[in-house]
């Protein structure tokens, strides 16, 4: 079993500096394997990425989503809206390996394609698909919920999101010293972010997926 993460950027056409999120992302990216192997980039704004452990998933989902959200596109010539991705991921048996991730195949490529198509149509940026139905059901609640707040993260939230997503047990004072403000701040920085309900949501996702492999 692995899982498989589909994504894009969304409304990417019409975001005209383009570098500032691509070479970022694929930086991210290549932290977690080869390309085209293990991950790839393609019609610019699309992206496919395999991860060998499916607990760890929901992290990487959390990594990306704050990298793109800590980053503001800048266009002094008309107002855009903040930057933001959509990502689905699947959960399934891996029947053939091709040398690029985007000719390999099974039930968790299918999943995730089939679960990316949906986004739009369920209106959420974030979701998954498995064999187990009720796994499905009442994660997908809970990044339904979560997505209320992580699509409104603030470019300083997701940057805090980011130096806690990479330093498990760092403080609040570390923090402080890290982005040069003093721990009050980020004591009102973890609050919007909601840090400690993206800790439960991914604690939990790991639970869950835990008992299914049993």
């Amino acid at each position: 079993m692995i899982a498989i993460i589909k994504g894009d950027i969304i409304a990417s056409r019409k975001l005209r500096d383009t570098e500032r999120w691509l070479t970022p992302l694929k930086n991210l990216l290549a932290k977690w394997g080869s390309t085209p192997r293990d991950w790839e980039m393609v019609w610019g704004d699309f992206f496919q990425l395999e991860i060998d452990a499916p607990e760890e998933a929901l992290r990487r989902i959390f990594e990306i989503k704050a990298l793109i959200k800590s980053i503001k596109p800048t266009d002094r010539r008309r107002k855009i809206s903040p930057i933001d991705v959509r990502m689905a991921i699947g959960i399934g048996e891996k029947t053939y390996s091709g040398p690029r991730i985007s000719e390999s195949n099974g039930p968790a490529f299918i999943y995730a394609g089939e679960q990316f198509e949906a986004l739009k149509r369920e209106n959420v940026n974030i979701s998954i698909k498995s064999p187990w139905v009720t796994f499905d059901e009442e994660i997908n609640l809970y990044l339904k919920l979560a997505g209320t707040f992580m699509d409104n993260w603030s470019v300083s939230s997701a940057e805090l999101i980011q130096i806690v997503l990479n330093n498990e047990r760092i403080t609040q004072e570390e923090i402080g010293r890290k982005l040069g403000i003093k721990q009050n701040s980020v004591s009102g920085r973890w609050n919007r972010a909601n840090v400690e309900e993206i800790r439960a949501v991914e604690e939990m996702f790991r639970k869950k997926i835990k008992t299914h492999f049993v």
